[in-house]
């Protein structure tokens, strides 16, 4: 099995006295791990935190549920935070959670073999999405837009189907309808040409605050467990939380990365390559625009905090 480490940490902010209730908003993501195996190993605990991890089966209610105090911080997706200060809400990014590399892709007929031949193909994928997201940037990268491509918008699951039944050439979508079009056919039907494993950073899920509750002393919580010491310990405990087998999340580990310690504040640095906010944001950004879902992009320094990286870099085990 994959070498696992965990090298993620949850920061919450010095709300009030110990044992104080901090909520935190997750979905069911296997990305999430570090803070499923945080909470169930007692960490936050020790720091005199009483942190209680809330589900949510919609993940687009999560922005607004920090932004009324219902939460003190969520996890979502960059996408979903530009989206929120567009409209005037102040969320920051504190740290990212985890990148999909390998779990989203964009699939093709074996006619198809570089990005290149997508020019006035039919492609199958949901509108300001991650597969957006995913499309638009393979498509940059080859000098093209959207606008050289024969958009079919659809749902994820809605991409198997239409590429099964020859409506579409191509489609982008993510686990586990990447595989069921890839084993389809005997395998020979579609192939992988590009996944989020060869745009590392593009859909990145993040930890977010709302700018009022972040405080100049963050007290940070080293559910920064490296798990790399017990790593079928970890699986198991991410077996249990997402209801799937050890063999099930073991599968699925490899999609996803959570960024170790030292490389936190990739998303933060004012680079035009990935996994930096300034990559990413530019993409998403100008994606939302087009489907008409903001107006304007908010500048990418107001979307995120780098204190609390900043400082348990400076202090791990603080």
């Amino acid at each position: 099995m994959r070498h696992i480490i965990f090298a993620a940490a949850l920061a919450v902010p010095t709300l009030a006295a110990a044992g104080t209730p901090v909520n935190v908003g997750v979905v069911t993501w296997i990305g999430y791990g570090p803070i499923y195996c945080a909470a169930a190993n007692g960490y936050y605990k020790k720091y005199g935190l009483d942190v209680k991890l809330v589900n949510f089966s919609d993940n687009s209610v999560m922005a607004g549920a920090v932004q009324s105090g219902e939460l003190d911080a969520t996890t979502m997706t960059y996408d979903q935070v530009i989206a929120s200060n567009a409209r005037g809400w102040k969320l920051k990014v504190v740290m990212p959670v985890d990148y999909s590399v390998g779990g989203d892709a964009i699939l093709a007929g074996a006619t198809i073999q570089s990005v290149k031949d997508l020019k006035g193909r039919k492609v199958a994928f949901m509108a300001a999405s991650p597969s957006d997201f995913l499309l638009g940037y393979a498509l940059a990268k080859d000098g093209m837009s959207e606008r050289d491509v024969q958009s079919v918008n659809t749902t994820p699951e809605g991409v198997v189907g239409i590429m099964a039944g020859g409506s579409a050439d191509v489609g982008v979508t993510y686990e586990p309808n990447v595989s069921v079009l890839v084993k389809s056919g005997g395998g020979k039907r579609f192939h992988v040409l590009m996944s989020s494993r060869e745009a590392r950073g593009m859909i990145t899920d993040v930890l977010v605050l709302k700018e009022s509750v972040i405080t100049k002393n963050p007290k940070l919580v080293d559910g920064l467990a490296f798990m790399k010491s017990d790593p079928a310990k970890a699986v198991a405990i991410i077996a249990k939380t997402l209801e799937i087998t050890p063999a099930e999340a073991a599968e699925q580990l490899p999609n996803i990365e959570n960024p170790a310690l030292p490389n936190l504040g990739d998303v933060f640095k004012k680079t035009p390559e990935l996994p930096s906010f300034y990559a990413s944001g530019k993409v998403i950004g100008d994606i939302l625009k087009r489907e008409g879902q903001i107006d304007t992009s908010p500048p990418t320094e107001i979307t995120y905090d780098a204190s609390f990286v900043s400082a348990v870099q400076a202090n791990p085990g603080g």
